[in-house]
């Protein structure tokens, strides 16, 4: 039978724990970005050996699970004599993995940029980094904001798996309350609410990007 009264008392408890599912997102799905524009970037350079390196990154960390690459990084500081906090692991893990999904993602929105543009750039003066910055991001992110969305939200779900790492997030203290009460149905319902009500905010705020980027175009 659905026990109402253990519900109600976990739920402070997820929302608590779902700060962290929160962070790791965020700092994962930031430091991804930055290296997806240079992923993106790099791809679309002149140099053959420059878009090799970067299409085997892409092969590597979208071929192989996220969970994976979650155990490698954890394990891997420690070989090389490192000591770092799972949560520090976790992130690491996580940039790298958005880092090849993003790059993907903006590689489509630059190469839908008009060349002319980029030609217009080199006779303005601007730099290379100048038009990156400035012209290529911001139409790659008008062109691709549905997909970038999507990821985010895939993102946040996909964070679930830092708890093999020993990261106290979401799902890991759905887990702990059900150890702990003998009431695993409250709890990861529970949890679902919350990754829901998360998803839900999410999904609503990237709609509302996505029509600013349109009325700016």
């Amino acid at each position: 039978m659905f026990d109402f009264h253990v519900a109600l008392e976990s739920l402070p408890l997820l929302i608590s724990a779902a700060k962290m599912t929160l962070f790791v997102s965020t700092i994962g799905l930031a430091v991804g970005f930055v290296i997806a524009v240079m992923v993106a970037s790099a791809s679309m350079s002149p140099s053959p050996l420059l878009r090799r390196l970067m299409g085997w990154y892409v092969f590597v960390f979208r071929g192989i699970p996220l969970l994976v690459q979650l155990m490698v990084v954890f394990y891997f500081f420690p070989v090389i004599g490192v000591n770092v906090p799972p949560l520090v692991a976790a992130v690491v893990a996580i940039s790298l993995c958005e880092g090849a999904y993003i790059g993907e993602i903006l590689r489509g929105g630059f190469m839908g940029i008009p060349k002319g543009q980029l030609e217009a750039t080199s006779l303005l003066g601007l730099s290379k980094f100048d038009t990156l910055v400035r012209i290529q991001v911001p139409q790659a992110l008008r062109l691709t904001m549905p997909t970038l969305i999507n990821e985010m939200i895939l993102l946040v779900k996909a964070s679930s798996l830092i708890s093999v790492v020993g990261v106290t997030e979401l799902t890991r203290m759905a887990q702990n309350i059900a150890a702990s009460t003998f009431s695993p149905m409250e709890a990861y319902l529970g949890a679902a609410f919350v990754y829901f009500i998360i998803n839900g905010v999410l999904s609503i705020v990237g709609h509302w990007a996505e029509r600013h980027f349109r009325r700016a175009a």
